[in-house]
């Protein structure tokens, strides 16, 4: 004891030193996102307390019926040819794209290289934050790996990994830069080899900045982040998709970096929500993030509400079908949403999905169905086959209304683009509830459009399920549709691809603008549509909601 008193005294610089680093470790650790403690997770099957006013004709019930389920046969008998080939070429196709893809990023690398945001007919660029975050870029970083243009893809990666820090001050949108951002660069990564490290270590780190706005009472984050932030963020009513839709990323990070806080955090908002009362499984858009219950006035699978639904499958998928109460939930809302949402037009008998709005009031349905539910049609297609080809599925009953009800909003989705003048989907349409409605897009159709709803964003909803469908059953329109839906693209957006003012004029106006997600997601799905090959198979891979692939993995 004398002699550890004596060596104490005499280097009690070297315990100063010691006591200091390990207060600086201390620090550090506090500057890292909280570790929660998961509630046990447990789905509710409470019905929510306004349901006691809803209508009795709200509920509709559809099923499929028995033509649709024959011709659902025949596509199943049709699978099983394994030597049946198309006369088209295909691959020609494809390049076309390749091409449209490149025009997009030199253009983009032309007039605003780096700029968060770009207006294409100004030439010109700007941030979301004063140096920047590498927004495009991250975005559209697979794409251009995926299609080949490795020129483009280390400019562009090279940009990322020397020029962009997360270390600045500013906010972002939690939700946009989680999946565009650090799906983009995750994503990446993988499909690169996984050999990138500054690739990786540029996606841990904005995820431990994002990740702090998961400090709240419940884990329920507002919808913006501070990039420099510590305490406790203020989160009131959030966004239900937002709060739902960052678990992919995290989840995957959590098994990079094999940092367990991330998924904890993600897992965290889930067990809120799947312990929350609903609407036979269908949720509002908004939740409250101090009490963990749904509010808001409706039941949307458009803007606020998709990707609730769309994740609560994927994560189930994610890690190889593991977490059965995440496929249960999934299937409960497949149930709410053919029970009060799917409807059938009464001219043209397009199927589709609308909205159930004034909840806090006098329930009713709205025939309003955002381009963003599109979605929903390759989504129901990949629950009914777990990615398994439909030759090789095995379907249950449900399986096959499942699929029955994909193929009819797909067919819907592509009328939403084929019966406008332009070829190209407004961002809302609402469709007719009876025979004498006026002003359709189509003599004598069932399809509406106001006025301010008839832009478009180039969005990639329709052509993610036109893919998916075709992967999943073979069928051959849903290339056609894709070739059509890219032929209209070509034709009123090409050049310095834009967004476009109305669809339902020929010429239509230009926007000075164009989303990152056209070339990350659009111009991805339509790549992938006409590979003959399978570049990213859906066994091995699920992709995020802005069309990032991430592998399917074990923890």
């Amino acid at each position: 004891m004398a002699a550890l008193r004596w060596l104490l005294r005499r280097y009690k610089w070297l315990v100063a030193i010691s006591a200091l680093l390990t207060l600086g470790t201390l620090l550090h650790i506090s500057q890292r996102p909280p570790a929660v403690k998961l509630v046990r997770r447990y789905r509710s099957n409470e019905q929510h307390a306004n349901m006691a006013n809803w209508p009795t004709p709200l509920a509709q019930h559809w099923r499929a019926n028995d033509e649709q389920l024959a011709a659902l046969d025949t596509i199943i008998h049709n699978a099983q040819c394994t030597t049946c080939h198309s006369d088209i070429d295909w691959s020609h196709r494809q390049q076309r794209v390749v091409s449209a893809a490149r025009t997009a990023w030199h253009s983009y690398v032309r007039d605003a290289f780096g700029h968060d945001d770009y207006f294409p007919l100004s030439h010109r660029g700007s941030n979301f934050t004063h140096l920047g975050i590498g927004y495009i870029v991250a975005d559209v970083l697979d794409t251009l790996w995926l299609m080949g243009l490795q020129e483009e893809y280390k400019q562009g990666r090279d940009f990322l990994a020397n020029q962009v820090t997360f270390d600045q001050r500013g906010t972002v949108s939690l939700f946009e830069s989680t999946i565009r951002i650090l799906g983009g660069l995750l994503s990446a990564y993988h499909l690169s080899g996984e050999t990138d490290t500054k690739l990786l270590a540029l996606a841990d780190d904005l995820g431990s900045r994002l990740a702090k706005s998961f400090n709240t009472t419940l884990g329920i984050p507002p919808e913006t982040a501070i990039l420099r932030s510590d305490g406790m963020p203020f989160a009131g009513v959030c966004s239900t998709s937002e709060s739902s839709t960052l678990q992919l990323e995290f989840r995957y990070l959590a098994k990079l970096t094999n940092n367990p806080v991330y998924r904890e955090n993600v897992d965290r908002i889930i067990d809120v929500m799947l312990n929350a009362p609903k609407y036979d499984s269908l949720v509002p858009t908004r939740i409250d993030s101090k009490t963990g219950q749904f509010v808001g006035t409706e039941i949307s699978l458009g803007s606020r509400g998709d990707s609730y639904y769309e994740y609560m499958l994927k994560q189930w998928l994610q890690t190889k079908q593991s977490e059965v109460d995440l496929r249960v939930e999934y299937d409960a809302a497949v149930r709410g949403v053919k029970k009060y949402l799917v409807r059938t037009s009464p001219r043209q008998g397009l199927t589709y999905v609308g909205e159930v709005v004034d909840l806090d009031n006098e329930p009713q349905f709205s025939p309003k169905m955002d381009h963003l539910v599109c979605f929903l049609a390759g989504n129901l297609a990949l629950g009914a086959t777990n990615g398994t080809h439909i030759r090789n599925a095995q379907l249950s009953a449900r399986d096959r209304d499942d699929l029955v009800l994909a193929r009819e909003l797909g067919e819907t989705c592509a009328h939403m683009y084929f019966d406008t003048q332009t070829g190209l989907a407004p961002e809302i349409a609402y469709f007719a509830l009876s025979n004498e409605t006026t002003n359709q897009i189509t003599p004598n159709g069932d399809i509406l459009v106001p006025l301010a709803d008839r832009h478009s964003l180039l969005r990639p909803e329709t052509v993610e399920s036109f893919y998916l469908l075709w992967k999943l059953t073979g069928e051959l329109k849903w290339r056609e549709y894709g070739w059509q839906v890219f032929e209209s693209i070509e034709r009123w957006a090409q050049g310095e691809y834009t967004s476009l003012d109305d669809v339902m004029v020929e010429p239509p106006t230009r926007r000075d603008s164009v989303e990152s997600f056209f070339v990350a997601e659009t111009l991805k799905y339509l790549y992938l549509l006409f590979d003959d090959g399978d570049r990213v198979p859906l066994t091995q891979y699920v992709f995020n909601t802005e069309a990032h692939p991430l592998p399917i993995f074990s923890w």
